[in-house]
């Protein structure tokens, strides 16, 4: 499946500010302001297309958060200028850096490095049994949650999948049911899937139900099993089977562990990526496990050369799309916030994050998913 096929209605999940089908529902603290301005220079971090003021809110802002690692109790712009043995303040500074360039809050900017590097904010996603793809050991783990008829689900699934080949070896990419509700084929849809799976074909129908979901009745459902080749008597078995029922029932329990609110929820390296703190997806994931990777002592895979006569950021940032799916509202779910357990577990690396916002224009404060 191709990437670039999905770009021009990627750009509907970028330029609205709901970044997800509703679902089913004290870190480090700054040090207090000083009334004296704060001016910081620091190694690695270029801030010369910063306008004054955006100058003096990043130099505060790295001035009173403290550093990412709690060993090292100072602030970010202390632990970079004294050259600090935390690998992870100069990635924040760098990200601050951005949320300050893409006109953020003083808040979400905030919020945005406590889910990023806050040691606090991982957790231990249990992942044995599920589909994946890439390597059982890869540095990097991402866990998604989804609904095969929330229109969000599948805009982001090509951005996932292109993380696993653009970072190839480096990055595994785990799915998990969570059917809404309020989508009447979405538990039909993960059935499919989940018949599938059993017969070694997960990837191709996931493919083609998010490819054509707008047709997912009973018999839309038979023919795809039919142009998989798939054993029909065992695929509508396992249809209506207890067992796939559980698989199901099985991730929609650990989402609610976690606190799902709405689908797609993605985790990186057990830290979830709130989408509305993005500003464009496709660029801020590669960036997130690039630096995730840096941080793990790992080399990131060089990125692909350009096409030849490609305009800079043609495949990241579409000029213009029509068609803005809506999201679905859907009966809340618990908001139990205890880990995961299993047998097989996503990393829970020390630092890892970001929920897609506009991609065009002036970066404005994305609305919560409502319950």
């Amino acid at each position: 499946m191709s990437f670039l096929r999905w770009m021009p209605p990627l750009l509907a999940l970028f330029s609205i500010s709901v970044t997800g089908c509703p679902g089913n529902s004290a870190s480090n603290e700054p040090k207090p302001v000083s009334s004296q301005e704060v001016s910081v220079s620091l190694a690695g971090v270029d801030t010369s297309s910063l306008t004054p003021r955006e100058r003096r809110e990043w130099a505060a802002q790295v001035s009173e958060l403290l550093s990412p690692c709690p060993d090292t109790p100072v602030s970010i712009a202390q632990c970079v200028k004294e050259q600090r043995p935390c690998k992870a303040c100069l990635p924040a500074a760098q990200l601050l850096l951005k949320q300050v360039k893409e006109g953020r809050s003083k808040k979400e900017r905030e919020d945005a490095f406590h889910m990023r590097f806050d040691a606090k904010k991982v957790r231990t996603l249990a992942t044995d049994g599920s589909p994946d793809m890439g390597p059982p050991d890869a540095p990097v783990t991402i866990v998604e949650w989804a609904d095969f008829e929330c229109p969000f689900c599948r805009l982001m699934s090509p951005v996932l999948e292109e993380l696993v080949k653009r970072f190839d070896g480096q990055v595994r990419l785990v799915f998990k049911f969570y059917p809404l509700s309020a989508h009447v084929h979405g538990e039909p849809a993960a059935r499919a899937a989940v018949a599938a799976l059993n017969q070694g074909k997960f990837w191709e129908m996931h493919h083609l139900l998010f490819e054509n979901q707008e047709r997912l009745e009973q018999a839309d459902i038979e023919r795809y099993a039919q142009r998989l080749k798939l054993d029909p008597v065992k695929f509508r078995a396992d249809l209506v089977s207890t067992e796939t029922k559980a698989r199901i029932d099985k991730d929609k329990k650990q989402a609610d562990e976690v606190g799902l609110e709405g689908t797609p929820l993605v985790f990186i390296n057990g830290r979830e990526v709130n989408l509305q703190l993005l500003t464009n997806p496709p660029d801020d994931l590669e960036e997130w496990v690039k630096v995730e990777l840096e941080l793990l002592g790992q080399t990131p895979r060089p990125a692909p050369p350009k096409p030849a006569g490609a305009q800079p950021g043609a495949t990241d940032t579409p000029a213009s799309a029509s068609g803005t799916p809506a999201g679905s509202a859907a009966p809340a779910a618990g908001s139990g916030a205890a880990p995961a357990a299993g047998s097989s577990a996503a990393p829970a690396a020390g630092s890892g994050a970001a929920r897609p916002a506009p991609s065009a224009g002036p970066a404005q404060p994305a609305q919560p998913r409502k319950p």
